[in-house]
């Protein structure tokens, strides 16, 4: 399973609207479960994280990754049994060092600051597109 913590406030209705229709197709293990924490309580959300529990941390000062490239970091902790945990900052996105010491990977969407509301979306669709890549469907066209 991936587990999505977010920092903020639920999903605005316009938001999960969008997010529904990529997680209806999502199957497992690429399903996602969202928590949604106060962004000052992130560290201490992470801090209960298992410790082969599979991190990602979003941050624009992360790799840049392409869509296969997402799917092979997403495929390979999930095939051996681990979850997955997607952090996605709140308004001012900033992780402390020990999140980013305790940080997998540190993935960047684009060089661009995007509202975090936008990247709960992107987020959503890219994990279905990585599914998709990963069992060989037609969605991706690359």
């Amino acid at each position: 399973m991936i587990h999505i913590i977010a920092g903020g406030k639920k999903h605005a209705s316009w938001l999960k609207e969008a997010c529904d229709e990529y997680e209806k197709r999502l199957r497992k293990p690429w399903n996602i479960e969202w928590q949604f924490v106060d962004e000052e309580k992130l560290p201490e959300r992470v801090a209960k994280l298992k410790p082969d529990d599979y991190m990602i941390l979003l941050d624009e000062r992360g790799e840049i990754w392409d869509s296969p490239q997402l799917s092979q970091k997403l495929k390979t902790p999930l095939e051996s049994g681990k979850n997955v945990v997607l952090v996605i900052g709140g308004a001012f996105g900033h992780f402390p060092p020990e999140m980013t010491a305790r940080a997998n990977a540190v993935w960047s969407l684009s060089k661009l600051v995007l509202p975090h509301q936008i990247c709960r979306l992107i987020v959503t669709e890219q994990t279905y597109r990585a599914q998709e890549i990963a069992h060989g469907g037609k969605y991706h066209h690359a």
